[in-house]
């Protein structure tokens, strides 16, 4: 079994896990999540969580890609994984960079493809909220209430330049913080 140790290799910057013995660099990046804010007459489709992280937290139908799929298709299929909803993208609502824990973040505007959701093995259950319904102290994510923000800020309007990480936290490093909603 390869021995890995943390060095700085040849021509880089900084300390990567390295095999001592041939010198291979086993690089590690940040992880791509992806999902969608699914909207249906004004109302946004919210996934309790089955699983850990954050289990019995609402969130959106979101997760990791899969190796040889697109951004759309992880999208899509995440909103089946989560809410058995099949969903039509729009397009791209926002990317958010989660750097205390090596994520990105890309967020579609979607609408169902084909009426009627249920909850998936990965949501305890599923729902349509009016923004005013939104159970914001059950959030299960900071980039959530981000996605949400966006959402709202321009749901009826064409989309133009994905939101980004709000100014405070630009980075994507702090906890989620319960106070206040958003």
């Amino acid at each position: 079994m390869p021995d890995f140790i943390r060095r700085i290799p040849d021509g880089d910057d900084r300390e990567r896990l390295t095999c001592r013995d041939c010198g291979f660099v086993a690089y590690e990046n940040p992880k791509i999540i992806v999902g969608s804010v699914v909207a249906v007459d004004g109302r946004v489709l919210l996934c309790r969580r089955a699983i850990e992280p954050r289990r019995g937290y609402w969130t959106l139908p979101a997760g990791y890609m899969e190796l040889h799929e697109t951004i759309e298709e992880g999208a899509r299929r995440e909103a089946w994984e989560e809410a058995r909803a099949r969903i039509a993208l729009e397009g791209v609502l926002a990317v958010f960079s989660i750097a205390r824990i090596g994520q990105v973040q890309v967020i579609f505007r979607a609408g169902l493809a084909e009426p009627g959701f249920t909850a998936g093995p990965e949501s305890l259950e599923v729902g349509l909220f009016v923004w005013e319904d939104i159970p914001w102290s059950e959030i299960a994510f900071p980039s959530v209430h981000w996605a949400l923000r966006a959402w709202r800020t321009g749901a009826a309007a064409p989309l133009g330049a994905p939101a980004m990480n709000p100014p405070e936290d630009a980075r994507g490093i702090h906890p989620l913080v319960r106070e206040g909603g958003l």
